[in-house]
Order: C-alpha cells, then sequence, then structure tokens
C-alpha cells in the first residue's frame, strides 16, 4: 500500500495538479487546515488563500480561489474556481490588479454593491503576490 496521499486539484478549466504527496495545507473558510494519508473523511469549503503540498520534500504553492474539498483518509479532491502555481504567477498582472482594487475601494461606500466584490478582487490579488514570491 502506497505511502502518500492522492491529491487532485480541479479547476472548471483543467487538472491543475494530480499526484501523490506527503502533506497538504488548504485555506479553508473556517481556518486553515493541513491533511496528511489517514485523515478523518470530511467535506468542506475552501476560501482564497494559499495552498501548498510537500512532494518528494519539496513544497509547491499555488494561490487558489473559493471551492470545496473532499477528505478522505488516502485522497484529497479540491474543486475550486481557480489555482495558479506560484512559478505561473504574473506579478506585474497581480500587482495592477491590487491597484485597481485599492483605488475602486478607496472611491466607494462600504454599502455600495461593488464594495464587497472589490474587496473580494483585492484580496485575491494580495494572495497572488504573496504565493508569486515562494
Amino acid at each position: 500500500m502506497s505511502e502518500g496521499l492522492t491529491l487532485e486539484i480541479v479547476t472548471p478549466e483543467k487538472m491543475a495538479f494530480t499526484g501523490t504527496v506527503e502533506e497538504v495545507t488548504i485555506p479553508g473558510t473556517e481556518g486553515e487546515f493541513g491533511v496528511l494519508r489517514g485523515h478523518e473523511a470530511f467535506l468542506t469549503s475552501v476560501d482564497i488563500g494559499e495552498l501548498n503540498f510537500t512532494k518528494d520534500g519539496k513544497k509547491t504553492y499555488y494561490a487558489v480561489n473559493t471551492g470545496y474539498a473532499e477528505v478522505t483518509s488516502n485522497k484529497v479532491t479540491i474543486l475550486i474556481e481557480t489555482a495558479e502555481r506560484s512559478d505561473s504567477i504574473d506579478k506585474d498582472r497581480a500587482r495592477r490588479a491590487k491597484e485597481n482594487a485599492e483605488a475602486r475601494l478607496a472611491q466607494i461606500a462600504k454599502d455600495h454593491v461593488d464594495y464587497e466584490k472589490m474587496r473580494i478582487a483585492l484580496i485575491r490579488a494580495i494572495t497572488r503576490l504573496h504565493v508569486s514570491e515562494k
């Protein structure tokens, strides 16, 4: 029997990752959580944030958007809106998105219909910039 944990990261466009890993850390909506082989089974929602996993002793980082994660004792399946590996993030584009979101947020009231949309765009851009440095 394999000692690893099967991980699948799936977006609407593609299978972002599939393989055997030692551990995975996921940004859950109730807080970040880690999974090792043998974990108790559960289903949870995933928040915007940094997802990482260790494979062959090396960490790989992704900036992810919202979605769901299903955990079983030997497999984690993550169905997510977007997943960008750290080395594929366009830092300039992320920086521009951050600046644009900050500028828009500064111009609109908190009760404006677009405020939450811009706040989420800012969180995504900050996350992408942070992950791109790893």
